[in-house]
C-alpha cells in the first residue's frame, strides 16, 4: 500500500447557473488557497463551471462552447495543484455529456463522464446528456483515486469499474440537492457499495439555492468500513482539507447533524436569500396578516435577507380581528422591519358597488373573499412595482395542494418561500425559529388558523383537520398511495375521497404558482407533473 501523504480540498462552493465567468473565478481562488494551504488536489462540485441545473441551456450548443472557452482559460490559471471542475462537455461527435475536467500545470490532462443519469424526481439528464462507460483513475502521489459524478456513487457499476481499473479511493463531485433526511439517506446508500468495495470515499457537494431547489453541501469522507470521518458544514460555503496516509483517509472535524426542523429552516434562508440575491431584487415585501405562515414568512425573509431590506404590509377588513392586528405589530416589531396598516376596506366597498348590478339577487359567497384577496395581492404587486422588491407569497403546501388559495390574490407574487411546508410543519418549524430567538408572538401560533374573509371563519370550516389533510396529501402526492391504500393506513373514506378530489381539482391553480423552496422528497414543482385535463379516477 502507498504511503504517500496527499492532501485534499474539498471546495464547497456556491455557484450561479449561466455565471461563467464568476463561477471560473471562485473556482480559482480556491485553487489558490488552497494550493497555500498545502493541497495537492482541489475538488468542485458537479457541473460547477456552469452551475446545477442548466436544463434547457444545455440543448444550445453556444453554451457549450463558451463553457468550453472558460474551460481552457481557467486551465491556464491553475498552476502547482490539481483540480477537478465538473462542465458540461459536447464531444466531436455530438454527443454531450455531463463531465470533469482534471487539470494540472495549466492544461487539461483527463476528462471523466458521468455513467449513471438520474432521471426521477427533479432530475432529467437523459434529456441532456449520455451516459459514459469508462472509468476515469487520476494518480496523486501513487496514489490512484477513481473519479465519478453525483448519480454514479448511488448505484454499484460505476465504483465497481473504477475499482478494477486500480482505485483505491473514490472522488465523487456532486450537485445533490436537499430534501428533509437527505444526508441520513446519503450516507446509507454509500455505505451499501463501500461494504462490498472496502474503498473508502470523498464526497463534495454543491451549496447554496437555484431556483427551487437548495443544496446543502455537508461534504464528507468516508472510510473503507463506510464510517463518516470528516464532514463539512451544512449550507455554508467552505474550503476543507482532507488527508490522506496513502488510501487510508485522516480523521478530521466532523459537522454538528441538524434537527429535522433545522436543517429545514437553514435550506429556507438559504432559497430565499439566494433567489432574491442572484435575481437582483434589493428586498422583500409581504402581507402580514397576523397568522403563522405569514409570519414564518417574514422571519425567514429577515434572516436572509435582514431586516432593513423587507417590508411587511397588514391589509386589514371589517372581518381581521383586532388581535390580528396586535400580533401582526407586535411581530414586526420584534424582527425591525418597516410595518405598514392599509385598510382595503374602502376599496373593496368600491368594487361591490362597481359591481351590485350585477351581483343583484345573488347571496354573498365565494366571490367576495376573493375579491379581499385579490385587492391584496393588487397593493403588494403595486407596492413591488413601485419600489423593486419582490412579493413574497406566504401560502403553504397544504393549501396549495388542495387549492386553498386565491389566484391573483394571495398567490400573486415573486417566490413562495413556504409553499413546500405542510401546515403542521409550518407549526413545527416555527416553534423551532422561536428556540433560536423568541420573535414569533406565542398567540400567532397557538391560535386557529383563518383566512379572516367572513365572519367567524376558521380553515376547518372547508377543509378536514390539518393532521388529517397532510397526511393524506403525503401519503397521496409524496408516496403515490392509491385512495385505498391510504383509507387502509386508517384514514376515513370519505375525507380521503375530499382531499384527492380536490388535489386533482387544484392542478391549474399550482401552474400559476410562483417558484418556491423544495425541502421535501417531492414537491409542487419540477418533479410534479400532472394534466391539468384529465379524466383519469382512480
Amino acid at each position: 500500500m502507498n504511503d504517500a501523504r496527499v492532501v485534499l480540498a474539498l471546495a464547497q462552493i456556491n455557484c450561479t447557473v449561466g455565471d461563467l465567468q464568476g463561477n471560473a473565478a471562485r473556482i480559482l481562488d480556491c485553487a489558490v488557497r488552497a494550493r497555500e494551504r498545502g493541497a495537492d488536489v482541489v475538488l468542485t462540485p458537479e457541473l460547477s463551471l456552469c452551475g446545477y441545473p442548466p436544463e434547457d441551456l444545455l440543448l444550445r450548443e453556444g453554451f457549450y462552447r463558451d463553457c468550453r472557452r472558460e474551460l481552457e482559460a481557467l486551465a491556464a490559471k491553475v498552476q502547482g495543484i490539481t483540480a477537478v471542475v465538473g462542465f458540461p462537455e459536447l464531444a466531436a461527435d455530438g454527443k454531450r455529456y455531463n463531465a470533469a475536467a482534471v487539470i494540472r500545470d495549466g492544461r487539461i490532462v483527463a476528462t471523466a463522464r458521468k455513467h449513471d443519469l438520474p432521471n426521477y424526481e427533479v432530475f432529467d439528464e437523459k434529456r441532456y446528456f449520455s451516459a459514459w462507460n469508462e472509468p476515469c483513475i487520476v494518480e496523486v502521489k501513487g496514489v490512484r483515486f477513481g473519479l465519478t459524478i453525483c448519480e454514479d456513487v448511488w448505484w454499484p457499476e460505476a465504483p465497481a469499474m473504477a475499482k478494477a481499473a486500480g482505485a483505491q479511493v473514490i472522488l465523487s463531485i456532486n450537485a445533490s440537492p436537499y430534501h428533509k433526511r437527505k444526508q441520513s439517506t446519503r450516507h446509507k446508500v454509500f455505505r451499501e457499495w463501500i461494504r462490498a468495495s472496502h474503498l473508502p470515499m470523498v464526497y463534495v457537494n454543491l451549496v447554496g439555492g437555484q431556483d427551487e431547489l437548495v443544496f446543502d453541501g455537508a461534504s464528507c469522507v468516508l472510510d473503507g468500513e463506510g464510517n463518516v470521518v470528516q464532514q463539512a458544514p451544512f449550507f455554508e460555503e467552505s474550503l476543507e482539507l482532507v488527508v490522506f496516509d496513502g488510501a487510508k483517509p485522516v480523521p478530521g472535524p466532523v459537522s454538528k447533524e441538524l434537527s429535522p426542523e433545522a436543517e429545514i429552516y437553514q435550506a429556507l434562508v438559504v432559497g430565499t436569500r439566494d433567489y432574491l440575491g442572484k435575481n437582483g431584487f434589493p428586498g422583500a415585501l409581504l402581507g402580514l396578516s397576523g397568522g403563522v405562515d405569514s409570519a414564518l414568512t417574514l422571519a425567514i425573509a429577515c434572516d436572509a435577507l435582514g431586516p432593513d431590506r423587507v417590508r411587511a404590509v397588514m391589509m386589514p377588513t371589517q372581518y381581521t380581528a383586532q388581535m390580528s392586528l396586535d400580533d401582526a405589530k407586535e411581530m414586526a416589531r420584534r424582527v425591525g422591519v418597516r410595518y405598514d396598516v392599509i385598510p382595503i376596506r374602502p376599496v373593496f366597498d368600491s368594487f361591490l358597488a362597481t359591481l351590485s348590478r350585477e351581483f343583484e339577487g345573488r347571496a354573498p359567497d365565494l366571490t367576495e373573499e376573493n375579491l379581499q384577496a385579490r385587492i391584496r395581492g393588487t397593493i403588494l404587486m403595486a407596492l413591488s412595482n413601485k419600489f423593486g422588491s419582490i412579493v413574497l407569497t406566504t401560502g403553504n403546501k397544504s393549501e396549495m395542494a388542495v387549492g386553498y388559495s386565491t389566484l391573483y390574490g394571495d398567490m400573486a407574487g415573486g417566490y413562495a418561500v413556504i409553499k413546500d411546508l405542510a401546515k403542521t410543519l409550518v407549526w413545527d418549524v416555527t416553534r423551532y425559529r422561536n428556540t433560536v430567538s423568541d420573535i414569533i408572538p406565542e398567540n400567532i401560533i397557538t391560535r386557529p388558523p383563518s383566512a379572516e374573509l367572513r365572519d367567524n371563519q376558521t380553515d376547518q370550516d372547508s377543509l378536514p383537520a390539518y393532521d388529517i389533510l397532510d397526511g393524506i396529501m403525503e401519503a397521496y402526492m409524496e408516496q403515490n398511495r392509491s385512495p385505498a391504500e391510504i383509507v387502509a393506513q386508517g384514514y376515513a373514506a370519505a375525507d380521503v375521497q375530499r382531499v384527492v378530489g380536490l388535489i386533482k381539482r387544484s392542478e391549474y391553480k399550482r401552474r400559476q404558482a410562483p417558484p418556491g423552496v423544495r425541502i421535501t422528497f417531492r414537491g409542487f414543482g419540477k418533479d410534479w407533473r400532472y394534466p391539468i385535463t384529465s379524466k383519469y379516477r382512480e
